[in-house]
């Protein structure tokens, strides 16, 4: 179901809340007030989409009117509790100053109980607490164990370790400091000794792709293979057809309209102007079902439609001619680009 049928939202904030991904009734129903502001306001600090974000109060509107749509109960308010700082309460500050025992335990005192990090209990963050709490105060001192004390070496202190042995490290998480380069000056790919080869082909191309080729170079492909490459070829090619084609029709038009109604003037006018023209409506329609359909692989976003918002830094980008037309000519020469969007550098060669 389409988020223009919730009252209130437009298209700006349609282009808000799909940045910031929310792009159906189904998750703007399943978020809170609270969550979805904040996440708003950070895509629009990021995008620039809308001089500013939604007030809660009409968030709250939408994902009530989102819920009516799906008959979905409201949300409870025990589970929208919020923390509580219980250190500003002069009842628990009055607590916690005649507690006995909240002093820091000794290095000496650890080792003479043999006791180890894990056996002390962690403290309560009394200003992120969530619920009601129950402080006690009890004149009681804490169990000592009944262990034979350790022997304490001339130079150093020796504490035992009585808790549970230690989580093995996960070997597949490391990574070598090859991997750590800065991935557009690899030559070639770093195989993850655990990854199949198809995954270690999706983040680098093959060494002979690039043989011969200086990292340095815009010829140099690089980035992460798309998983549709012909479709991104073969919407960069309509897109800059229709480019071409647009504004040549218009041009063409006036000069046929002209050699009618003034043919003295405009004689020399050539009738195969009116392919242009024609030509156009047959683009229009390939555009609709190619280029639509091209997306970044990383973002999501559409590559081939102008979108009112801050592009990234690295989009390729002519003063005067936008953002897709030279993205158009940046795929169709180099088989590589960096998204509009994002940034991230995507390639169309394994």
């Amino acid at each position: 179901m389409n988020l223009l049928n919730i009252p209130g939202i437009g298209k700006t904030s349609l282009q808000l809340l799909e940045a910031a991904g929310f792009t159906d009734i189904e998750a703007l129903a399943q978020s809170t007030a609270p969550e979805l502001a904040r996440t708003l306001e950070r895509a629009n600090a990021i995008l620039k989409i809308s001089k500013r974000s939604p007030s809660q109060t009409t968030l709250k509107k939408w994902i009530t009117s989102a819920r009516a749509h799906l008959n979905l109960p409201g949300p409870s308010e025990a589970a929208s509790s919020l923390p509580v700082n219980y250190e500003q309460s002069p009842q628990v500050a009055v607590m916690l100053s005649n507690a006995p025992f909240a002093i820091p335990l000794p290095a000496k005192t650890l080792v003479e109980n043999q006791l180890g990090v894990q056996n002390i209990p962690a403290a309560i963050l009394l200003n992120c607490y969530t619920g009601d709490l129950d402080v006690r105060v009890e004149q009681r001192l804490p169990a000592s164990r009944q262990i034979k004390p350790a022997a304490i070496p001339n130079s150093y202190v020796k504490v035992g370790d009585f808790g549970n042995p230690r989580i093995e490290i996960d070997t597949f998480k490391i990574r070598t400091t090859a991997s750590m380069v800065d991935p557009m000056l690899n030559t070639e790919p770093v195989p993850h000794p655990s990854e199949p080869a198809r995954v270690t082909l999706i983040r680098s191309p093959r060494a002979s792709t690039n043989e011969g080729r200086s990292p340095q170079s815009r010829w140099y492909i690089r980035g992460v293979l798309h998983s549709h490459p012909l479709s991104i070829v073969f919407g960069a090619i309509t897109t800059l057809c229709l480019m071409i084609i647009t504004p040549a029709s218009v041009i063409s038009t006036a000069l046929l309209l002209l050699s009618v109604e003034s043919p003295t003037y405009f004689a020399w006018v050539p009738k195969g102007l009116l392919i242009f023209p024609a030509a156009l409506p047959v683009f229009g329609l390939v555009y609709l079902m190619l280029a639509l359909s091209g997306t970044c692989r990383v973002c999501g976003q559409k590559l081939f439609t102008h979108r009112p918002h801050l592009k990234n830094s690295k989009a390729h980008h002519v003063p005067g001619l936008g953002h897709i037309l030279p993205l158009c000519v940046q795929i169709l020469l180099f088989r590589w680009f960096r998204c509009t969007h994002c940034g991230t550098p995507i390639r169309l060669k394994e």
